[in-house]
């Protein structure tokens, strides 16, 4: 009996020490990439910073804003820094998006994507979008 504890303890510290470098690698996919995280366990942050990140990551996009044409960084760098400045307005990726991200604070005027394809929508409307996306749980 004692000698088959051994081996099971044994075989469980095998186990951990194999799946030690996986569990690091899946910790470190996660905290480079926002949406690599399980959709079910998504706080309203989580959410928000899964918009971002796709903001920032629509390849060949033009952002319009105030009449100035922006790349797809620059537009997430600058949705994130009003979300620092204005974070305890925000309680909803909801918020983010009909405080934040639709229109100009200075001007009024909505946020426009160009999109690869040329055609134009108002960014809101994209991010309500990739935010039923996102709470579905649907990949792209």
């Amino acid at each position: 009996m004692r000698k088959n504890i051994l081996t099971l303890s044994f075989l469980c510290s095998a186990l951990l020490l194999l799946l030690a470098p996986c569990q690091r690698a899946q910790a470190q996919q996660a905290s480079a990439n926002p949406t690599a995280q399980p959709t079910a366990s998504l706080t309203e942050s989580d959410k928000i910073s899964r918009l971002i990140y796709f903001v920032g990551n629509l390849q060949g996009a033009t952002f319009i804003r105030n009449g100035g044409e922006h790349t797809p960084k620059d537009a997430a760098a600058h949705l994130q820094s009003k979300l620092n400045k204005h974070h305890a307005k925000i309680k909803t990726a909801n918020d983010f998006i009909d405080l934040l991200a639709t229109k100009s604070s200075a001007t009024g005027e909505y946020y426009q994507i160009k999109m690869a394809n040329g055609s134009t929508t108002e960014t809101y409307k994209l991010l309500q979008a990739e935010l039923a996306r996102i709470e579905s749980g649907s990949s792209h």
